[in-house]
């Protein structure tokens, strides 16, 4: 049974996964390599607990009860020792994660489950010097960890199915909807799906089709609304398979077919225009405004989650 958690990385993805786990009642020990970072997770997680509470989603007694279950250490050891199920959520350096998982054998218990949150490497990269692929999964939650549900769950050749079983029941336990992919494969699911879309959406704004904000308005207003409820398989069969053969007949021959990311953002990055994290991409963003724009965009997904779970109540 697993009841004592373990995230090493205290990032936004960390502290995020950590927090998930915190609120549904299981013990926590944030890792990181210096008390300033985890002074910082600290402060994150309780800031997510306090919106989630301004939303009714959260009593204050739950928010209590969430912080208290949290506890962080630079202790690695320590802090892994006694874990059932550790995260690794550390920076996407190759190097860094296997020598992680090198010295996760000598100390972790034997049957404890090892995860990655990776969402860039394949698992049989992540194991290729380790011994234990038996009980290595990947975990890729996405950003915000404590809010979106969705969990890709990537197993080895090597894992073992009630590994397997195991985390898929684990994710669902603490509120997410994991879903497990049957092969290895570049980029999962989602980010492939959604680094299709925006291809499009980046050929779309070179050529002058429309501007940026009508390009996101397009999505947010169409395809997105209805992908909150309705995927886009299941919405080929309610619009007729035979209308979206035509569709794909008639549209994907004029599909961007670029292999590498959008020239305007090879030239925004050289500009070190980098979004919101330089104040500067494809918008011009102030302090204040990127830290309003978070906000509005986890309540948003705060009240759409909760009607997500109404509905599934209902049926």
């Amino acid at each position: 049974m697993i009841k004592k958690i373990a995230i090493i990385g205290s990032g936004v993805m960390g502290s995020g996964i950590a927090q998930s786990f915190a609120v549904s009642g299981y013990h926590v020990t944030i890792n990181d390599i210096k008390e300033e970072l985890l002074n910082h997770a600290q402060n994150r997680i309780s800031e997510n607990l306090s919106l989630l509470m301004e939303e009714g989603a959260l009593t204050d007694r739950e928010k209590q009860g969430a912080l208290a279950n949290i506890t962080y250490s630079v202790d690695l050891e320590g802090a892994v020792r006694d874990a059932d199920f550790i995260i690794e959520a550390i920076p996407e350096v190759i190097e860094l994660k296997l020598n992680l998982y090198r010295q996760l054998e000598e100390i972790i218990k034997p049957d404890a489950i090892v995860a990655s949150n990776t969402s860039t490497f394949p698992i049989s990269q992540l194991m290729e010097k380790a011994s234990s692929a038996e009980r290595m999964v990947i975990t890729h939650f996405f950003n915000p960890g404590h809010l979106v549900p969705l969990v890709e769950i990537v197993q080895h050749d090597e894992t073992k199915p009630e590994i397997v079983k195991t985390t898929m029941d684990l994710m669902r336990k603490i509120g997410k909807s994991p879903i497990l992919l049957k092969k290895e494969i570049a980029g999962f699911i989602a980010n492939r799906l959604q680094t299709a879309l925006m291809r499009e959406a980046f050929y779309l704004l070179k050529e002058g089709v429309a501007d940026a904000e009508d390009i996101d308005t397009a999505i947010t207003a169409g395809p997105g609304f209805r992908w909150a409820f309705t995927g886009p398989i299941e919405i080929a069969d309610f619009g007729g398979l035979d209308t979206w053969q035509r569709v794909f007949d008639n549209v994907s021959p004029v599909l961007d077919q670029s292999k590498g990311a959008p020239d305007l953002i090879r030239d925004l990055v050289a500009e070190g225009k980098l979004g919101t994290k330089s104040g500067e991409g494809i918008f011009t963003y102030e302090e204040s405004t990127v830290s309003q724009k978070i906000n509005e965009r986890d309540r948003n997904f705060i009240k759409l989650g909760k009607l997500k779970m109404e509905k599934e109540e209902v049926l």
